[in-house]
């Protein structure tokens, strides 16, 4: 099977609802993955947005996901996984908010032979660094988020 990584609330290339935004309720999609290695022993997730005028604006850093796990419910994080700190220097999960424009917005997901051994309130920078050389597998869902108000927060 195929290692994917899909959300039943957005299709790959499409919309991401108002409700994972910070015009809604700012909560994490409901992801579904499938087909991870039989030789990972743990997943990360990485979402980001490379359109940010300031470069790449990270919104989530999740690692030490199960490889076994198959779906991340809405608003929550996997049974002894770790959350790293996003750009907006808080721990956990923040949604789509441009100040301006259409922005991409990658949910990658990548398939490790190890467990990284990094503190809960790791950045980015740390995470790829451990990550560096035990990449199984990767796989990404894309969606799409124009704010309908432009007024940067």
């Amino acid at each position: 099977m195929e290692f994917k990584l899909t959300s039943p609330a957005f299709h790959h290339g499409s919309q991401i609802p108002s409700r994972y935004t910070c015009d809604g309720e700012d909560i994490s999609p409901y992801l579904v993955i499938q087909g991870a290695p039989a030789a990972a022993k743990s997943l990360v997730l990485i979402v980001d947005d490379p359109d940010a005028p300031a470069g790449t604006w990270v919104h989530w850093l999740l690692w030490d996901i199960s490889p076994e796990v198959q779906e991340i419910r809405e608003h929550t994080v996997p049974f002894g996984a770790r959350q790293g700190i996003n750009s907006w220097e808080r721990i956990g999960y923040g949604g789509p908010c441009p100040p301006s424009g259409t922005h991409r917005y990658f949910f990658r997901l990548f398939a490790l032979d190890i467990r990284p051994k990094l503190a809960e309130q790791a950045v980015r920078e740390e995470l790829e660094m451990a990550m560096e050389g035990h990449i199984l597998a990767t796989t990404e869902l894309m969606g799409t988020y124009a704010r309908t108000n432009q007024a940067p927060l």
